[in-house]
């Protein structure tokens, strides 16, 4: 199936607002949102020592005077010290992971719900969804964000769910015949367990009745994708969101796959230098950040996401004006510093995807055992690939080293492993265990 088989369309007619309109949008959004976030703590005193009003944005570069907002921030005005409406007002909550054990909390008025509905709605069309689709859901619907989002988002374009929710891969491949569904919605990493789980069961996944994906909620790769589209025949497009913005409606990718539109009238996207908090020139990597310009219930100015990205702003074929952000390459946070070496997981899965009867299954493990730093690369090997002779594992394992060398620079102890035997997940893939910050070496 090619990957530019269906028709441009567009869901929204702002996704086509001229640049200078955009601008002008933002900063009068903006001067309203300073104005909005006013009392809430936290904000009171970070503009305050600023020594901004709304008065003040003159245009969307002002949003430089403001100050920036962590998740730290949120954890310590927990649970909802951030609300910037009655709480009457508030129509649900969802929330995030943390390392506390508690999760971060997000509230969404009614007018919130339908932004979000609709901002999904977007990069679903513009990745291919259609009204006669049947799209079956595989992520949690709980607190986690991406249930709900994508499932109002495909209610709002029209086509019908299947809310299969996380796990039970036997019965979402039942569901997927039985129903028919062509579109799927989960992680791309469990996407590929799929595909595995199917072949198991006697079922070639390429004939599955699937033609259109949407991966988020976890980093991947173009590597990535085209081993997913190859095994499961299908078109599959990147989205990107958190929920501490909103979840995902952030950003997403049009059929020319040159990056994902931002949905630039409700966020206003910046690329920083993760260390001096300066903005990098458009096209280099950096850490983005986001302000919510139209959120009611929880909106954020300048919020770190702690996520490794490029903007790119040229004009795209689709029609769609929003800039576009690149694939990210990883957390700042999920960086492994590695002799000196920054190291993003997605890196090694690069390499593992260049060579021939890999799985992309595999986990990282770092230690400090004596004075030096300690890579070691659990690989999973293809069945048809797999053999007890030596020789011919040790050829694959100098391939992978190679690889792995090539594109990050570093040295590492691959380790290849059995078909099968590495942990699946329905959610996100876990990748790394450090087991220097078991030690308190980091």
């Amino acid at each position: 199936m090619s990957a530019f088989a269906f028709e441009n369309r567009i869901w929204d007619e702002a996704e086509t607002t001229p640049r200078d309109r955009l601008g002008k949008l933002q900063a009068r959004r903006l001067r309203e949102l300073v104005a909005r976030v006013a009392e809430v703590p936290f904000y009171k005193e970070a503009l305050a020592r600023a020594k901004v009003k709304p008065g003040d944005i003159k245009g969307p570069d002002d949003i430089r005077r403001l100050p920036f907002t962590a998740k730290e921030d949120l954890r310590q005005h927990y649970p909802l010290g951030f609300l910037a409406v009655p709480r009457s007002q508030v129509a649900r909550f969802h929330g995030s992971s943390g390392t506390t054990g508690k999760p971060t909390f997000v509230a969404y008025t009614a007018d919130d719900l339908e932004l979000w509905a609709n901002l999904c709605a977007r990069f679903l069309v513009a990745g291919g969804l259609r009204p006669e689709h049947t799209v079956q859901i595989a992520f949690g619907y709980g607190l986690f964000t991406g249930g709900f989002g994508l499932h109002y988002g495909v209610e709002k374009v029209g086509a019908s769910v299947v809310p299969a929710a996380a796990g039970n891969t036997p019965r979402q491949l039942m569901l997927m015949q039985d129903l028919q569904a062509d579109v799927l919605v989960c992680t791309p990493s469990y996407a590929l367990n799929i595909a595995e789980v199917a072949r198991q069961q006697g079922i070639d996944p390429r004939t599955l009745p699937l033609k259109f994906a949407h991966f988020g909620a976890e980093p991947w790769t173009e590597d990535m994708r085209k081993q997913i589209e190859a095994e499961l025949d299908l078109i599959a497009s990147n989205n990107y969101g958190l929920s501490e913005v909103i979840g995902p409606g952030v950003s997403g990718e049009c059929a020319a796959r040159n990056g994902m539109h931002i949905s630039e009238d409700h966020f206003l996207a910046e690329c920083v230098h993760p260390d001096t908090l300066e903005p990098v020139a458009r096209g280099e990597q950096g850490e983005l950040v986001f302000t919510t310009l139209t959120k009611q219930a929880m909106p954020l100015i300048r919020y770190r996401t702690r996520d490794i990205a490029s903007l790119d702003s040229s004009p795209c074929p689709c029609g769609r004006t929003g800039a576009r952000m690149s694939w990210v390459l990883g957390r700042t946070d999920d960086m492994l510093i590695i002799r000196g070496v920054n190291v993003f997981p997605s890196q090694i899965e690069e390499a593992l995807l260049r060579v021939e009867g890999t799985a992309p299954h595999y986990l990282i493990e770092v230690d400090r055992p004596g004075a030096m730093d300690e890579v070691t690369v659990h690989v999973e090997v293809r069945p048809e690939s797999f053999s007890d002779k030596m020789s011919q594992m040790q050829v694959l394992r100098d391939r992978i080293d190679r690889e792995i060398q090539a594109v990050t620079g570093i040295r590492a102890n691959v380790q290849l492993v059995e078909p099968q035997s590495l942990e699946r997940s329905v959610g996100k893939a876990k990748r790394v265990v450090d087991h220097r910050r078991e030690k308190g070496l980091i």
